[in-house]
């Protein structure tokens, strides 16, 4: 029988806990532990299931806590635990470290961005945030802010700027993940909704504009010849034939060309779905890398100023001195409009072609292979209907 007062499985006392030397975890009894360093140096822990989650929570050092106030501590944070709410964002509300708006911006990006591809690119990322939504939210705490006050950050740009639009939703949806995940909000993320008090936006679904693909073989004709360069009319050509990315030509190195095996392996880092991608060379890419090595760089096969990559406005600039409206990305719908009106080859063949994801986590889970001497054939195919070569073109030599 337990006597009134006393608390079940007790086992510190004021005593043990002044003389507590051992390093390690010492048990008070319902997921209070005196946690005490090999420094010395002594801390109340609080072990507490929070929505499933098993969370530990800081009480304080013992030279501030008493055991009898890390008890009522560890008592009151249980009883929100068992009511459903959570115990360590209570927690940093009771302190008033709930960061801002701002303050938690400014965390996400420094967090991101060592892993994004380039500087330019992390600094736009809290640019738009600035621009757009600090003026509105940024002093707000994260915990306080719901989907009408996005849906005011959201509005002034939505039909007058829709690619910036789209670009700030998912970066304001980034934050409230994290904030989320770090314990600072609780529920959905408040830019779930946003869509359903916007207008509609045909405008966020354009495609790249593009040359119908029988277009596309006088166009290469009359590009080479154009004055611009020869890494960027080497370049240019190269992307097509490979219907490959603008920032994957020109980022391109001649470490990840396998000249034997006529393969090119752009490494995931550089990826927009960040895995690795081969892509099978055809006679006319072999004979392009041979052009291009006589440029003299051991670097970049297409180098710009200062063995520097070339710019990746080098491409658009051949467009608009050639007058034509069209983006160098829409070569890769060119492409992909070809192989599917024009050819046999299989959907899947072409998805993987261009480096797409599959969306099916089923198909995806699945999948192993690469389906790389397919694709192989299929570029085969696309350098002779661009007409540069003939199928049967005897294979391009290299330069030593």
């Amino acid at each position: 029988m337990k006597r009134k007062g006393k608390h079940p499985d007790k086992a510190l006392t004021a005593v043990a806990v002044r003389q507590a030397k051992t390093p390690g975890r010492h048990a008070d009894g319902n997921g209070l532990y005196l946690e005490v360093d090999t420094s010395g140096a002594k801390r109340w822990t609080l072990r507490v299931m929070v929505k499933g989650r098993r969370r530990d929570i800081g009480l304080g050092g013992v030279t501030l806590v008493s055991l009898s106030e890390a008890r009522e501590k560890a008592l009151a944070y249980r009883k929100i635990a068992r009511e459903g709410g959570d115990p360590l964002l209570e927690k940093r509300k009771a302190q008033g470290t709930i960061p801002t708006f701002t303050e938690a911006a400014e965390k996400v990006h420094a967090e991101h961005a060592p892993g994004w591809k380039n500087e330019k690119h992390a600094a736009q990322w809290l640019t738009t945030l600035k621009t757009y939504a600090y003026p509105e939210i940024g002093e707000l705490p994260i915990n306080a802010i719901d989907t009408p006050m996005l849906l005011r950050v959201l509005s002034p740009i939505w039909l007058a700027k829709p690619e910036t639009a789209r670009r700030l939703r998912q970066r304001l949806g980034t934050v409230f993940d994290w904030a989320k995940a770090a314990g600072y909000r609780e529920g959905d993320n408040p830019i779930e909704g946003v869509e359903r008090g916007l207008p509609k936006n045909n405008k966020l679904k354009e495609h790249h504009a593009a040359l119908p693909y029988g277009e596309v073989p006088a166009f290469v004709t009359a590009m080479r010849s154009i004055d611009a360069g020869l890494p960027v009319r080497l370049g240019f050509e190269f992307l097509i034939l490979t219907a490959a990315r603008t920032g994957e030509v020109i980022g391109a190195t001649w470490d990840e060309i396998d000249l034997a095996e006529k393969v090119w392996t752009v490494p995931a880092a550089r990826m927009k779905a960040k895995r690795a991608h081969r892509v099978p060379l055809s006679e006319r890419c072999m004979e392009i890398l041979g052009e291009a090595k006589r440029l003299g760089n051991d670097g970049y096969i297409f180098p710009g100023r200062s063995e520097k990559p070339l710019s990746n406005m080098a491409f658009l600039m051949v467009l608009r001195r050639m007058e034509i409206n069209v983006t160098a990305h829409g070569f890769r719908s060119a492409f992909r409009d070809w192989a599917a009106e024009a050819t046999n080859h299989s959907r899947e063949v072409c998805e993987m072609a261009l480096a797409h994801t599959v969306e099916n986590k089923v198909e995806a889970a699945y999948r192993r292979g690469d389906l790389f001497e397919k694709r192989r054939q299929l570029m085969t195919d696309w350098t002779a209907f661009v007409g540069v070569i003939k199928p049967d073109a005897a294979p391009a030599s290299m330069p030593e």
